[in-house]
Order: C-alpha cells, then sequence, then structure tokens
C-alpha cells in the first residue's frame, strides 16, 4: 500500500535539498543549479531492520575515498535487507568514537552506479532506533551522491566491496537523463 504522506515526506525532504543547494550551500554553483533529479519515491525500497554489532565493538575501518586520501569510521555492523533479487548484506559505519551515534553511514553502490547514478557510488544515512534492540531505517529513498560526484575539490569514501549490491536500486538520487537529439 502506498502512503501518501510517505510520498509528501520524501519530495518535501528533496525540495528542502534543492533549496539548500539552490542558495549556494552545497557543491553547486548556485547561478546554474536547476535542482537534482531523483527516481519516484517508492516506500518499496523503504526498510526498518536489525543492526547486526560487529563482534569487535565497532573497530576502525579504513574506506578509500577518490582522492586516495583514507577515511577511518567505525565499523559498526551490518544489516540486512529483502532486496528484489534476494537479501543483501551491507555494513554501517559511524564516526570514530561514537558510541551510540543517531544516524549511520551506508555507503553502497549497485547495478545503477555509472548508467542511472553516479559510478562511484551513493550513500545513505540511515537513523539508528534503540528500543533495547538496535535498529536502522534504511530508506533507498533519501540515498544521495557524494559531492564529488558534481566536481573537484572533494573527497568521498568509496563504498567497499562488501557494499556492492548486484541489484538495480531504482531509489533516491539519480542521474540527470540525457536530453533528447
Amino acid at each position: 500500500m502506498v502512503s501518501a504522506a510517505y510520498d509528501e515526506a520524501v519530495l518535501d525532504f528533496r525540495r528542502r535539498k534543492d533549496e539548500h543547494f539552490a542558495a549556494g550551500r552545497g557543491p553547486v554553483r548556485p547561478e546554474t543549479f536547476t535542482g537534482l533529479t531523483y527516481y519516484p519515491p517508492d516506500e518499496a525500497w523503504a526498510f526498518r531492520v536489525p543492526l547486526h554489532p560487529a563482534p569487535d565493538g565497532g573497530a576502525p575501518f579504513t574506506l578509500d575515498t577518490n582522492t586516495g586520501q583514507p577515511r577511518t569510521m567505525s565499523a559498526l555492523g551490518t544489516v540486512t535487507l529483502p532486496l528484489p533479487g534476494g537479501e543483501r548484506t551491507l555494513t554501517v559505519y559511524a564516526p570514530l568514537g561514537e558510541e551510540r551515534p543517531q544516524r549511520v553511514f551506508i555507503p553502497f553502490r549497485d547495478a545503477t552506479s555509472g548508467e542511472e547514478t553516479y559510478g562511484a557510488g551513493r550513500y545513505l544515512d540511515a537513523p539508528l532506533a534503540d528500543d533495547g534492540e538496535l535498529w536502522v531505517d534504511v530508506d533507498f529513498n533519501m540515498a544521495y551522491h557524494p559531492y564529488c560526484a558534481y566536481g573537484d575539490g572533494w573527497t568521498c569514501p568509496l563504498p567497499p566491496a562488501s557494499n556492492r549490491l548486484p541489484d538495480a536500486v531504482r531509489a533516491g538520487e539519480r542521474l540527470a537523463p540525457p536530453s533528447a537529439p
């Protein structure tokens, strides 16, 4: 069942992001910015799944970046998602030193990377909930391109091999479709 309230919340988030970028508070030149491109909201790409904490308590993990400057984060654990092609597991990260962050970082690549979405992958900042058990709200409708997708001068973590999905995740931010000839 599709929820109009859900769609409205996603569209409002996107509108506010466009306004933020248009005001010059993002990686694009506001005078040429005409808005980001997204897949239509689809609640089927939103999941609340348990966090499986890392057995080592979230040891430091170094992510490669587009500039070669490594980014070290805490590998907090994993989430398993019921995607159309089957269950897939992704590693979730948090800033070093944050025992119980409010949000986790999930860099990922999927079958749309390089064609429909930025080639290096996309990111999710997913809320972490604790009701005696840890849950992650993974909503691919909130997936976004890293700043390095818009130009040089940004250092962006690259999704590790464990976060490469064979599935096409047609949700969230996408590249603008090619113009008609």
